[in-house]
């Protein structure tokens, strides 16, 4: 950069010094040449020069030409009559001689056409700048002709003078660029992270390799709002048409609900947010972007909570299956060894009889169930926390006249069984700390109308007014143990998501006990304002 901005400025201030040192040699001679002119046109103008060149006066012409010479700096005035013989020289030697040695050509168009001019040539005297004018008597008859002369020395040491001015001038203009361009490359060099323009494209190609590649969506804009970066995974996230070129858009044109002009206004970082961006449920991280004290862009990168969620959800749903699992292999094996003891001591009959009931618990239970409801997602996880309150030693009732067998396939059924299986968790824990083994949870639920209607009620200790206003607060618990303050948390999320209501009764009886009602509209979810 120094080299060819140095470079650049040699060049342009070469190029125009060499046009203004040509542009002054020509005007000096113009001006000189003028000057010359208008000197031989003063004296040939002189009624006493007229005079005497009509009498070959050289006594009074010779002096008169001296005193001119002197007078204007000239380098001679030369006088010569019709014919161009001289009258008037500097060298006595050239008196009475032809003025044709200086210049033939040029001594005729003044002797013959009466006109002045101005030549540069090689006279008896050197190289000079000259000026030559006729002389005319009274009846305009041409009489004479005067020459001045300059010498081309004086012109060239003036040109040379200016010439030296122009080229300190080109000196210094160009040290003063270098210095520039070392100072420009510096602080560019900064800002740019100190990389070569080699670097900076390859990791440009990196960064749009890497963009296409991640998962996650990524939008970036800059300090007046405008996108910089929107990738391909954003417009698949946000369902968005991925024809479209949304750099050079406004953010607020293409996401009317984002947050990334608060961060952009604030400075300020946001991690791990959850939010919800044109009828999406995302985790959003939003990172400005900083240039010393500036607040420069923002970065946003976003992923949707379902996605997040599923991989934590699958590991739930493991998680409940290995404890129902457990659950079951724990409470068969109780009942195999108590049947094995039972035979090995002789009553076949007793064994019979707790195979037979144990068995028909089950049978009653998962008969209840196909008579409730024909969703097997909805099914399973009632029958996992079955299994889980009989671990427990508790139970898990399902009203008689329960019924649901119309939830709307536009339902996420895995949000669904969040919300009912938290709640579930959250009953059987409330009632185990407070009754111990023997309490009951009730289930009740109902698809008649355009809602479906579920509620657990437990034997807790019951949720004061504080309480029940706090309790779906992320990381509010009434546990005392560590790990609770999510549950409660995600059911309200996902119920305001599918445009539900839950309530809360409680006390429900004999001053303990609480009632989690849960609705949710049939129809489809609207887009969220």
């Amino acid at each position: 950069m120094v080299l060819i901005l140095g470079l650049i400025t040699l060049l342009q201030t070469g190029v125009l010094g060499q046009f203004a040192i040509g542009y002054l040699d020509k005007a000096l001679d113009n001006q000189i040449g003028q000057q010359a002119v208008r000197v031989a046109q003063t004296i040939a103008a002189n009624p006493a020069v007229i005079s005497a060149i009509q009498t070959r006066d050289m006594h009074y012409l010779i002096p008169v030409s001296q005193a001119v010479t002197h007078a204007t700096e000239a380098a001679f005035v030369v006088i010569g009559d019709h014919q161009g013989l001289r009258l008037a020289h500097p060298n006595p030697e050239k008196l009475g001689r032809s003025m044709s040695d200086d210049d033939e050509d040029q001594n005729d168009l003044v002797l013959v056409q009466g006109e002045s001019y101005i030549t540069k040539a090689h006279g008896s005297i050197g190289p000079s700048m000259r000026g030559k004018a006729p002389v005319f008597d009274q009846h305009g008859e041409i009489i004479g002709i005067i020459s001045v002369g300059f010498m081309l020395d004086t012109v060239e040491a003036t040109v040379s003078k200016h010439r030296l001015s122009m080229i300190t001038a080109i000196a210094l203009s160009f040290l003063f660029s270098v210095i520039t361009a070392m100072w420009f490359a510096n602080h560019f060099k900064k800002a740019i992270f100190d990389l070569e323009p080699e670097e900076i494209a390859r990791l440009f190609q990196e960064r749009n390799i890497t963009l296409e590649t991640v998962r996650e969506g990524i939008v970036s804009i800059n300090q007046r709002g405008i996108i910089t970066t929107f990738n391909k995974a954003a417009m698949q996230t946000l369902q968005l048409d991925q024809s479209v070129n949304y750099q050079g858009l406004h953010i607020l044109d293409v996401l009317p609900d984002s947050g990334m002009l608060d961060v952009l206004q604030s400075g300020e970082a946001q991690l791990d947010q959850e939010v919800w961006l044109q009828d999406h449920n995302l985790i959003v991280n939003r990172i400005p972007l900083t240039q010393g004290d500036t607040v420069t862009g923002v970065v946003s990168s976003f992923r949707l909570k379902n996605e997040v969620d599923l991989v934590s959800r699958k590991l739930t749903r493991i998680r409940q299956y290995a404890e129902g699992l457990r659950s079951q292999s724990h409470e068969y094996n109780n009942k195999l060894h108590t049947i094995a003891g039972l035979i090995q001591i002789g009553a076949h009959d007793k064994a019979l009889a707790l195979i037979g009931n144990e068995t028909q618990h089950h049978q009653s239970f998962i008969h209840q169930l196909m008579s409730v409801t024909n969703d097997s997602v909805l099914a399973g996880c009632l029958m996992g926390k079955y299994n889980r309150a009989r671990e427990l030693g508790l139970t898990l009732e399902i009203e008689e006249e329960s019924q649901m067998r119309e939830i709307p396939a536009a339902l996420p059924h895995d949000q669904l069984v969040s919300i009912l299986g938290n709640l579930l968790d959250n009953a059987l824990e409330a009632t185990l700390s407070h009754t111990g083994m023997g309490g009951t949870v009730k289930l009740s639920m109902t698809d008649l109308g355009k809602e479906l209607i579920f509620e657990i009620e437990d034997q807790g200790r019951g949720l004061n007014s504080h309480e029940q206003a706090k309790i779906f607060e992320q990381g509010y618990t009434t546990k005392k143990t560590e790990g609770h303050g999510i549950g409660l948390h995600l059911v309200k999320n996902l119920t305001a998501h599918l445009h539900g209501l839950i309530t809360i009764d409680s006390p429900v009886s004999n001053q303990e006990g609480c009632r989690f009602t849960l609705y949710l509209p049939k129809s489809a979810p609207c887009e969220s304002d």
